[in-house]
C-alpha cells in the first residue's frame, strides 16, 4: 500500500459518508424509527472522522513509509467497512429485506476494535519514529 491509495481510500470514505448523511438525515427520517437514525447517524460520524484519520496516515506515510502505518491505514480501511457498514446494515435491514442476518451484528465491535488498534498503530508510529 501507498500513500496515493491510502489518500484515495479516505477521499472515498469521507465523500461517501457526506452522501450517507444526507441520504440518512432526509430519505430515511421518514421511514426508520429514532434509534435506527442514531444508530445510522453513529455509523455516518465514525466514518467521517475515520476518514480525517485515514489522510493524516497517508500524509505521514509519505513523509516516512512505516509498518506501523501500513497497519494502521489497513486496520482504518477494515474497520470504517465493518464498524459502519454493519451500523448501516442493521439500521436499514427492514428495507432492503435482510430481517434475519444475526451474524452482522458481532461485526460492529470487531469494526471498532480495528478502529482502536488504527489509533494505536499510529501512536506506536510516533512512540518508535520520528516522522520526519
Amino acid at each position: 500500500m501507498n500513500y496515493r491509495k491510502i489518500i484515495l481510500f479516505a477521499a472515498i470514505f469521507g465523500g461517501t459518508s457526506v452522501i450517507l448523511g444526507a441520504f440518512g438525515a432526509h430519505a430515511l427520517k421518514e421511514i426508520l424509527e429514532e434509534t435506527q437514525i442514531t444508530s445510522f447517524k453513529t455509523g455516518v460520524s465514525y466514518q467521517f472522522n475515520h476518514s480525517l484519520l485515514l489522510i493524516g496516515i497517508g500524509i505521514m506515510y509519505k513523509l516516512r513509509e512505516s509498518n506501523f502505518l501500513k497497519y494502521a491505514a489497513i486496520c482504518c480501511i477494515i474497520g470504517m467497512l465493518f464498524f459502519s457498514g454493519s451500523l448501516y446494515v442493521l439500521s436499514c435491514k427492514e428495507i432492503i429485506g435482510l430481517n434475519n442476518i444475526a451474524f452482522i451484528g458481532p461485526i460492529t465491535p470487531i469494526g471498532g476494535l480495528l478502529l482502536v488498534l488504527a489509533w494505536v498503530f499510529v501512536a506506536v508510529n510516533f512512540a518508535k519514529k520520528e516522522i520526519v
